[in-house]
């Protein structure tokens, strides 16, 4: 304790004293004493810190805490000598006061790669296990930590470790592209080939990584820059076509070239990009070809070239001129795209009369101008030998003209059209013939080939256009070739149409207090000085109604100059041509009210033929067979049928119209007496006001129970036993007037009179129970429904009452309520009203 106070005192003596040269300074905060950097060393390395007590008494400053932080550590890469080694004492002045341990983490350590460094948790001591390439690590920062001993507290915070390794030059530089490098031949000195790129792994900016670039080998054609790598040519007289590729070694050394520099070496291909500076050239010196005459569109010769330049390029690909000897366009030139030939063709025939060879200039070119060379573009001759064909005759020009005037005399000769054999030159055994003459105006002598007029020719004729007569004229030889030729006639107009007036009418419409007047126009066929302009008079012996008066050239202004009456008037108007070549023309004119210059009212008169009289006639006979029709129709109207009761009727069952007679029903049974009936007009009416039958048992409807205002009974009467019902109601004994019912009220003195109703009322009651017996059974289908059926009642109040049948029976003749049924039964009402 003694030790430490006086060496407390010796230290701030010291300070107070000489505080330049003992550089200790007092840290009231944690109570230590720090020294200068070069004092005590704690393992070799760091400040020296002194921590003791905290003085008391006044007069002593309070020290503050301080962390403690070594400086980073430096580790050279690929170290060779003995490992492990020490790198660094790393303590904190915790332990001064405490029992303490370190700990270390991160890279190097726990963490990839694992192993390299170790810390003593006691002293403190940083260790490198391994030699540590700088490339692939080039730093490391590790993590150390103070422990209390006894209670695993942490006496001081964690500190961050920096170790940076060193940089070896232990990388050669490399080539980072590959050297392929394409220059155009011909180059001029200095042209840029290519860059070299490269790199080097050491450390950057360092002299480890400053790279010199040198050419090996190809030094007399390329040149490298030392320091940028860029490769540049060093001649002029580079040609791919006797070397396309050249290969130079090319050296990259680090430390900037030197001798201890590291060095690598690379293969760069130079490629030379074709130019064309070689022009075609031909196999041979000179070409022969031939032809017959007359052929066309034919190939004839077939010109190989060669060219050095690369081939299917435009410095390869050939084309062909013809730069002499095809002045008259009979020959063309093309290239033959698969073989780069050239093939020549004649297009137009030859003729072997007027040219038995034809000398050509070709001149083989590139799609591609030339370049880099002073060569021109190649030529060469072409002889064409044109051989004899035998052709047929050949007129003397292959179109003919020749002027004739219109209205020339037949037989006139025009001129004379031969031809002559290509190789005698003779027109000896020609014939020849028309081979079309539209008109019909020319003959053509057949051995001499003189034209005639055969008919008169009209130049207004439609065969002329423009002017022009064209007709064809055909050479035949004794070989029986032929030639053709053209004839053209060029037809002078004469002076032989007047000027006349269009057909039609002109319409002059009236106007209040002042003539009117209309515009005529003439024409003529024939061209100046034959034509306009024209002249208009009015002859000198006309009534004096009207004048005329020049409007142009071919157009004239009549008015008349006297009240006329409307309608259509001839009015004579002479007209001659410039020539004084007219006659008198009569203009129709039709004066007329009008309305946007058309009349109101023509007063035309109208012919009619037979058409026409049976155009007016046909309404009238049509009216006149509708009248017929409908007088017929009157005559034949029914009139109302008024029904005579016959004596044998009895009363109930009508006669109606059927087919034929049942096969069980007699025909003399069918007519049933109606009980006191009497005949009316248009019906029959029932004497019997109520007639409902009598019964209890009820089930099925069959006759009527109510009676209508005309004396039918409407609605149905209900049994369970048809044949029992019938045979109750028609029994001859239940029959009479005791037995009828109290509704009945029979006339007993009608009865007495006639005793033949009672009979046939029996006769006919028998026949009924006889024959309703079946109904109802399956004995016999033909019965089955061979019986009276209910209808459904359409409703109450219907002032039409039933539609059926026999509606009609036992009522009046008024049918007015017909009129309110509504437009849907307007048509059967019509029908009630007709019958």
């Amino acid at each position: 304790m003694a030790n430490k106070v006086i060496l407390t005192l010796c230290v701030v003596l010291t300070s107070l004293l000489c505080p330049a040269a003992g550089g200790w300074t007092y840290s009231a905060s944690d109570q230590s004493y720090i020294g200068p950097p070069n004092g005590l060393r704690r393992g070799g390395g760091g400040h020296g810190i002194i921590r003791g007590q905290r003085p008391i008494g006044p007069g002593f400053l309070k020290r503050s805490k301080r962390r403690w932080s070594p400086p980073p550590f430096n580790i050279l890469e690929n170290y060779s000598g003995s490992l492990p080694k020490g790198i660094e004492r790393i303590v904190s002045d915790t332990q001064q006061n405490y029992s303490v341990y370190y700990t270390i983490s991160g890279p190097g350590v726990d963490q990839h790669p694992i192993g390299l460094f170790s810390l003593n948790s006691k002293t403190g001591l940083l260790t490198v296990h391994k030699a540590i390439d700088r490339e692939e690590f080039p730093s490391f920062k590790l993590k150390v930590s103070v422990f209390e001993e006894f209670t695993n507290r942490e006496t001081d915070d964690p500190v961050i470790i920096t170790i940076d390794i060193d940089d070896q030059n232990d990388n050669a530089p490399t080539f980072k592209d590959p050297l392929m490098f394409t220059v155009p031949e011909r180059s001029a000195i200095g042209e840029v080939v290519g860059l070299v790129n490269a790199t080097d792994r050491d450390l950057a900016g360092s002299l480890h990584t400053k790279i010199h670039f040198s050419l090996l080998s190809g030094q007399d054609l390329f040149g490298i820059h030392p320091e940028t790598g860029v490769i540049t040519t060093k001649t002029n007289t580079l040609d791919r076509e006797t070397k396309d590729t050249h290969v130079v070694t090319v050296q990259i050394k680090d430390m900037a070239g030197a001798d201890s520099g590291l060095s690598s070496q690379g293969q760069a291909t130079i490629r030379l990009s074709d130019i064309n500076d070689n022009p075609p050239t031909f196999n041979k010196t000179s070409y022969d070809a031939s032809i017959q005459e007359n052929d066309k569109d034919k190939l004839i010769l077939r010109i190989p070239v060669k060219d050095k330049d690369l081939i299917n390029t435009p410095n390869w690909v050939s084309k062909f001129v013809i730069s002499k000897g095809n002045e008259n366009g009979n020959f063309k030139i093309e290239t033959d795209p698969k073989t780069n030939d050239g093939l020549l063709y004649v297009t137009k025939p030859l003729d072997y009369e007027k040219n038995k060879n034809v000398n050509l200039e070709i001149r083989a070119e590139n799609q591609a101008k030339l370049s880099g060379t002073t060569a021109q573009w190649m030529s060469v001759p072409i002889n064409v030998a044109v051989t004899d064909v035998d052709e047929g005759p050949e007129f003397t020009a292959p179109t003919v003209r020749y002027t004739v005037k219109e209205n020339i005399a037949n037989g006139t000769l025009i001129g004379t059209y031969s031809a002559v054999d290509p190789e005698t030159k003779s027109s000896d055994g020609i014939l020849y013939y028309k081979d079309s003459d539209p008109a019909g105006w020319i003959n053509m002598d057949r051995t001499s080939g003189a034209l005639r007029v055969a008919n008169t020719i009209d130049r207004e004729s439609h065969f002329v256009k423009n002017g022009m007569y064209n007709m064809t004229v055909k050479a035949v030889d004794s070989s029986s070739k032929t030639g053709s030729g053209t004839v053209i006639i060029v037809v002078e107009d004469m002076n032989d149409n007047m000027p006349t007036f269009p057909p039609g009418e002109l319409i002059l419409c009236e106007k209040e207090g002042e003539m009117g007047s209309v515009l005529l126009v003439a024409e003529d066929k024939d061209l100046s000085p034959y034509s306009a302009p024209f002249t208009f008079s009015i002859p000198s012996d006309s009534d004096g109604k009207w004048t005329v008066t020049r409007f142009n050239d071919t157009a004239a202004t009549l008015q008349h100059v006297k009240e006329l009456p409307t309608g259509m008037h001839e009015v004579p108007v002479l007209v001659k041509d410039l020539q004084g070549h007219g006659e008198v023309q009569t203009a129709m004119v039709r004066i007329c009210e009008c309305r946007g210059g058309v009349c109101l009212d023509k007063n035309r008169s109208a012919m009619f033929g037979g058409m026409g009289v049976l155009a007016m006639l046909l309404p009238l006979l049509l009216l006149l067979l509708l009248g017929v029709l409908l007088a017929l129709f009157c005559a034949t109207k029914r009139e109302k049928i008024q029904l005579d009761d016959a004596a044998d009727s009895g009363g109930i069952l009508l006669k109606s119209n059927t087919e034929a007679p049942g096969d069980e029903v007699d025909s003399s049974l069918i007519n049933v007496p109606m009980i006191g009936t009497e005949t009316v007009k248009g019906g029959v009416k029932s004497a019997l006001p109520n007639m409902g039958w009598m019964g209890d048992k009820s089930a099925s409807t069959i006759g009527g129970q109510s009676v209508h205002e005309n004396g039918f009974y409407k609605t149905g009467y209900s049994t369970t036993n048809m044949q029992e019902f019938h045979s109750s109601q028609y029994d001859g004994q239940q029959f009479g007037a005791q037995t009828l019912g109290t509704g009945m009220n029979f006339d007993y003195r009608n009865m007495a009179q006639d005793s033949a109703f009672m009979h046939t009322w029996r006769t006919n009651g028998l026949y009924l129970r006889q024959k309703l017996g079946y109904l109802g059974t399956e004995q016999d289908g033909r019965f089955a429904e061979d019986y009276s059926k209910a209808y459904g009642f359409e409703g109450v109040g219907s002032t039409a009452g039933s539609v059926g049948c026999c509606s009609d029976f036992g009522g009046d003749d008024n049918l007015e309520f017909l009129n309110a049924l509504g437009p849907k039964f307007n048509t059967l009402a019509d029908v009630c009203r007709k019958s």
